[in-house]
């Protein structure tokens, strides 16, 4: 008798449940009843948080989404470089997917690094039959440089997960890898972004951050170009900017904005992250996650 009452003083959610006379939910009703959206990213682990997985969870923490998270490969990183690269299995990283995917309400989904063609693949066959908001982050190296994407993946890219996207978030040179052609002027550009659009993604979204002057990118969404504006900050802030760009894109999409509207705010909070950046390591740090949203 004093076991079980010691468990229900030590319970919150049974002291309420039993107090109002209803039985007590699991956690994805009660989340659905509190109106609480789940993203998840598929993407690799940087144990220096800056970007990967780590950055992800935090932008979807701060953007008021609950965050899971899919591991494709494992690094050994930080603010300096990439020293060393373990890739998980194709089948493990569709069993974490499978074991996510039939437990909680997931409304929207980001890929970030996934390493080989077979992961790819994988992860297009599990995604393939759920039909949710996709976010596809191309990531092909990291910020130091290193390579996060085999020269074997980006045909699984292009034609088995890229369809499935919602919109798709290539740089410069993630652009050109997609299209196999050079994209560094303006005309470029949008040709990439129609080209990629080609091989089935919904929208696409070419970041500029790489090119010289103000890092403007260019969104096309619904048969329109949109360019979206930005200054460029000074600083050491750069680690993980794709990663929590898209991240912040999925949120949105997550709480039901369109894409368009996605975009803007997810930019304008990450220059904000950029602007605040900690100054953390000795490299290229972290953005500053906890800044407000705009």
């Amino acid at each position: 008798m004093r076991a079980s009452r010691l468990r229900s003083e030590r319970d919150p959610d049974q002291v309420n449940n039993r107090a109002c006379g209803c039985a007590l939910k699991s956690w994805p009703a009660r989340a659905a009843i509190a109106g609480m959206r789940v993203a998840l990213s598929v993407a690799g682990s940087d144990p220096s948080g800056g970007a990967g997985i780590q950055a992800d969870l935090k932008a979807f923490h701060q953007h008021r989404v609950y965050g899971a998270a899919v591991i494709t490969l494992l690094t050994v990183q930080n603010t300096v470089q990439v020293s060393e690269v373990s890739l998980q299995t194709p089948a493990f990283v569709a069993a974490q997917l499978d074991a996510v995917l039939s437990d909680l309400p997931v409304a929207a989904i980001k890929t970030g690094a996934l390493g080989t063609g077979p992961i790819a693949a994988a992860v297009a066959q599990c995604l393939a039959r759920r039909g949710l908001p996709l976010v596809v982050d191309p990531v092909v190296s990291a910020t130091h440089g290193a390579q996060l994407l085999r020269a074997d993946a980006i045909g699984a890219l292009t034609s088995e997960l890229l369809p499935l996207a919602t919109i798709v978030t290539p740089n410069l040179n993630e652009a050109a890898l997609l299209t196999g052609a050079e994209v560094r002027t303006e005309d470029q550009i949008r040709q990439a972004a129609l080209m990629i659009h080609g091989q089935g993604a919904g929208a696409v979204l070419i970041k500029g951050g790489h090119r010289e002057g103000a890092p403007d990118d260019l969104l096309y969404a619904n048969g329109v170009f949109h360019v979206l504006r930005g200054e460029r900050v000074a600083g050491r802030g750069t680690h993980g900017l794709g990663c929590n760009l898209s991240a912040a894109i999925c949120a949105w999409l997550a709480r039901g904005e369109d894409v368009l509207t996605a975009c803007q705010r997810a930019k304008a909070w990450v220059a904000r992250g950029i602007a605040g950046a900690p100054g953390l390591g000795q490299g290229a740090g972290p953005i500053d996650a906890l800044v407000p949203i705009p």
